[in-house]
């Protein structure tokens, strides 16, 4: 069975990762946007990431220029404003796409295994995908589900497999 572990992503530098990297961590993978009304999500994602982090959470971020081109050109850019305005310390990758002929594997595979309302594509920046110990999707989340609405449900899959 094919879990997120099976999959290799860009890091900012560009060279390639695997998500082999984070096995035995539950996830959250997050498609964002700088310039997007949802942006402020990240000092909740970020508040998400401080608190469960030793618990075994890791954040995965993916800046995504494909709605209304609300990220920065370059990537060097993306993580400066996300660190200098949010504090962000968990991994932001480089710009991908999450829909259409160009979307990268990995959000390909999300979509198949969480289907959105009426359909599989991303509608908007700030979808979140929480994802198991196992590399297994476990629930995907709109984008105005806000970190702080995740929480519980974050705490039961940490605790359950720890």
């Amino acid at each position: 069975m094919q879990t997120v572990y099976d999959f290799k992503v860009k890091l900012p530098s560009g060279e390639e990762q695997s998500l082999r990297a984070y096995e035995g961590k539950a996830l959250l993978i997050v498609n964002t946007a700088s310039k997007c009304g949802f942006t402020p999500q990240f000092k909740g994602l970020q508040e998400l990431y401080e608190t469960y982090r030793d618990q075994g959470l890791e954040i995965l971020a993916f800046p995504c220029d494909q709605f209304n081109n609300q990220e920065f050109s370059s990537i060097e850019e993306t993580t400066q404003f996300c660190q200098i305005h949010y504090g962000v310390t968990f991994p932001v990758f480089a710009k991908i796409d999450v829909n259409g002929d160009q979307a990268d594997p990995l959000f390909v595979f999300l979509k198949e295994q969480q289907r959105g309302v009426l359909t599989k594509s991303i509608k908007w920046n700030f979808t979140k995908f929480l994802i198991d110990r196992k590399g297994q999707v476990v629930k995907r989340y709109a984008p105005t589900t806000v970190p702080a609405q995740i929480e519980p449900e974050l705490q039961d899959l940490l605790n359950a497999s720890q």
